[in-house]
């Protein structure tokens, strides 16, 4: 896709099937018209993570990142990924809440975008093993902008999350 930018997205939820939802939602992002799909990760497990910390009593989180080429600007891309969120069953109640699907824009680019509605890089993506593990996995030279190589970012966490078998 000429003139188009390379963006990772980070994709997860905890309720109904994990699993099937990140295959559907990687499904219905590369029938996005001017985004192409470069790569989906292997699926990673962990805790629930809640505003106030890891809930062992709330169900495992399924994650996953996805690469991709997109010709859509920064906010236009946002609102296709919501849709793709609410067709999935996402419902926003509270934050931090269990969800059928979530789907964050990690990078776009090289940009650093500060709006009411998207940060990018996002920025609590280089704390997050559920990020930095699949991303590792799908490209060994990634970097995230502001924060370095992946590979470095990733190895005092690794151990937070464990892959799906």
């Amino acid at each position: 896709m000429k003139n188009a930018v390379h963006s990772v997205l980070a994709l997860g939820g905890n309720l109904g099937d994990p699993k099937a939802n990140i295959e559907l939602a990687a499904k219905k992002i590369a029938d996005l018209k001017k985004v192409k799909v470069r790569g989906l990760s292997p699926l990673v497990e962990s805790y629930a993570v809640t505003a106030s910390g890891i809930d062992e009593t709330k169900p495992n989180y399924i994650n996953a990142v996805i690469k991709v080429d997109t010709k859509l600007k920064p906010k236009k891309l946002l609102k296709k990924l919501r849709k793709v969120e609410a067709d999935l069953g996402r419902v926003r109640l509270e934050r931090w809440g269990s969800r059928t699907m979530d789907i964050d824009i990690i990078t776009y680019g090289e940009e650093n975008i500060t709006k009411k509605t998207l940060t990018v890089p996002h920025p609590r993506a280089y704390q997050r093993a559920f990020v930095l593990v699949p991303w590792h996995l799908l490209d060994a030279d990634a970097v995230l902008p502001g924060h370095g190589k992946v590979s470095d970012l990733v190895k005092p966490i690794e151990q937070d999350v464990w892959l799906v078998k």
